[in-house]
């Protein structure tokens, strides 16, 4: 869709940043591996290393905060509930940081988001310091709850920026391996930061979790505040929310993207509450410590790791079914995950469990960068971002389930029905299965 020359006005150069092809010379050095080629680019190694600052610090708090909540109220519906303040800010604000991520520069936007996760890490640590906050204290956790109100709203308009920059920094054959690799970073994070957080929490308190958080975030901000400008700046004469409205008209025109866009929507919503309601799990199913809680989301973290340097490695071609088959693999190590009472078992399951969320994640984010348009990219991954902000409520309702009939057949439930719906989508849903 074109628009009048007369409402749109340009400013500035989308500059030169310089991608290298890659070379083949033959041999079988580091520096010909394809896994690794988009490092070659200077500028997405900044974004790289930037994001890594940024994922530090989420994958200390995704454990962090839920494990600290559950100690507080011992309450896995409170443990949900708490997660639907940082969902209905995302919910509410997804679409206009999409709109934001098409209009002004991305790169602005991901500062904010570091310098604003900063601040609302920092005063979670202070409070604990000053015992504001604390185990001792059953009523705290609400001080959690208006964190994850702030990081919600601050995650809701930043993502679409952060996934929608990729196209901006590589080219398009570099898409699926840029993506792959920035799943790489987060993953090799998910190894060594829920277990630094668990033997910090052991060692020291929850107050170091959050103390060593906002120094991640600060020199992540470094990395990011050193790229240059990768995209025009555009001023429309329409407002938020006709450009918001142009994008679901734009989505409605694109079947392949409303399938990926669905497909994505159910696995998340099936699969990722476990994420949050794991302490329920090492707390009363495997009875293991704060330690023992890290190291099994390290695990999980060693998979989607393998995961990611596969895709990395792997040419453009047959994703739709990669997608489909990792998503199976998801739901059946998670269901076999939910019902196992073995630590040594539980160990190995979740390993296949990362294995097939780093799948679904990157393949479907690829997916979606590849099949849109450069001039929606920021709304359609905004879209794409939202069912972040559903899993919430997902969790919720796992939590509330978990209450009623256990935590063992609330996550396992929804992890057969995942294995159901992954089969159906491979048996009747060809066009899903046939996208490359």
């Amino acid at each position: 869709m074109k628009r009048d020359s007369d409402r749109d006005r340009e400013i500035g150069i989308k500059p030169d940043i310089g991608v290298e092809p890659a070379i083949d010379e033959g041999g079988l050095s580091l520096h010909n591996l394809k896994t690794f080629t988009s490092l070659k680019n200077p500028v997405y190694r900044l974004y790289f290393l930037g994001m890594l600052g940024q994922r530090a610090s989420m994958n200390m708090q995704m454990m962090t905060r839920s494990l600290l909540i559950f100690r507080i109220t011992g309450s896995a519906a409170i443990l949900g509930m708490t997660s639907l303040f940082n969902a209905v800010p995302q919910l509410a604000l997804s679409l206009f940081g999409g709109v934001i991520a098409d209009r002004v520069q991305k790169k602005y936007v991901l500062l904010a988001g570091l310098a604003s996760s900063a601040v609302v890490s920092l005063g979670v640590a202070l409070a604990l310091t000053l015992g504001y906050l604390s185990v001792e204290r059953s009523g705290s956790w609400w001080i959690l709850a208006v964190a994850s109100l702030f990081q919600g709203s601050i995650m809701g308009l930043m993502i679409p920026s952060r996934q929608a920059i990729i196209p901006e920094i590589v080219n398009e054959e570099q898409i699926m391996n840029a993506i792959s690799l920035d799943a790489l970073g987060m993953n090799t994070l998910r190894i060594m930061a829920p277990a630094l957080s668990g033997f910090l929490i052991d060692a020291i308190g929850f107050k170091a979790v959050y103390f060593t958080m906002t120094g991640m975030y600060l020199i992540g901000l470094v990395f990011i505040a050193l790229m240059p400008l990768t995209s025009t700046m555009t001023i429309r004469g329409s407002g938020a929310f006709a450009e918001i409205k142009e994008g679901f008209h734009y989505l409605r025109q694109e079947s392949s993207l409303l399938i990926i866009l669905a497909f994505s929507l159910f696995t998340v919503v099936l699969s990722m509450p476990y994420m949050l309601l794991l302490p329920v799990f090492t707390e009363d199913v495997l009875k293991v410590s704060a330690s023992g809680l890290g190291v099994l989301i390290s695990a999980s973290g060693a998979g989607a790791l393998v995961g990611s340097l596969v895709l990395a490695s792997l040419p453009n071609r047959k994703r739709g079914f990669m997608l489909l088959a990792s998503s199976l693999t998801l739901g059946l190590a998670l269901a076999g995950f939910s019902f196992s009472s073995s630590w040594s078992l539980s160990l190995a399951l979740i390993v296949f469990v990362g294995l097939g969320q780093a799948g679904r994640m990157s393949l479907s984010n690829t997916l979606l960068q590849s099949y849109s348009e450069e001039e929606y990219r920021g709304r359609i991954m905004s879209i794409y971002m939202m069912q972040f902000g559903l899993q919430s409520f997902s969790s919720f309702a796992a939590g509330l389930l978990a209450e009623g009939v256990g935590i063992q057949w609330a996550i396992g439930g929804f992890a057969m029905v995942l294995v159901f719906l992954c089969i159906m989508a491979l048996f009747f849903v060809p066009r899903l299965r046939k996208l490359d």
